[in-house]
């Protein structure tokens, strides 16, 4: 319709250097700052593999990185721990940051991001074990986001949750 903003439409794919990563800002110093200063090196030294969300290959609208972990079983609730093979450590992937930029709020991309973090994850998991999926929350909102999304708390560890890939896969039917 004549007058109305065209609709942007969004690409999830892998950090490269063509993105302006000076220019992201979340509101977070410590998110902006390791995206402008610690992605890159994280990426080249297999640490982590940060993604971001773009709608135009250049702008960053928000990131996240997946890497592998690896979870005590002592640390997950006993009806979940008992579901998994006993052994003292669980394989998992880490999402270890998520973030959107403060231009681009409101418009779903924190669970576009998460989504695809998730899927993603799944995907790996059918060629690398992962039991869980695991986030340290960096506050009480970012937490109380990843428990709209069926992320159970650890016992021990505050803001640190967990999506057991037994539920990942129930939102990716194939």
């Amino acid at each position: 319709m004549p007058g109305e903003p065209a609709e942007i439409h969004f690409l999830i794919e892998p950090l490269g250097p063509n993105y302006g990563r000076a220019a992201f800002s979340c509101g977070s110093k410590e998110l902006d700052s390791y995206l402008r200063t610690q992605a890159g090196q994280d990426l080249k030294k297999r640490a982590a593999v940060p993604f971001v969300i773009t709608p135009d290959h250049r702008t960053i609208a928000g990131f996240y990185t997946l890497s592998q972990h690896a979870v005590d079983l002592g640390e997950l609730p006993e009806d979940v721990a008992k579901k998994l093979p006993r052994y003292p450590l669980v394989s998992a992937t880490l999402l270890g940051r998520l973030a959107v930029s403060l231009q681009f709020r409101s418009q779903g991309l924190g669970e576009k991001l998460l989504m695809d973090a998730l899927y993603r994850a799944l995907q790996s998991s059918k060629q690398i074990a992962s039991a869980v999926v695991v986030v340290d929350a960096k506050d009480e909102q970012a937490a109380a986001f990843y428990r709209k999304y069926g992320f159970i708390e650890f016992r021990r560890i505050q803001r640190r949750s967990f999506l057991p890939m037994a539920t990942i896969v129930q939102l990716f039917p194939e």
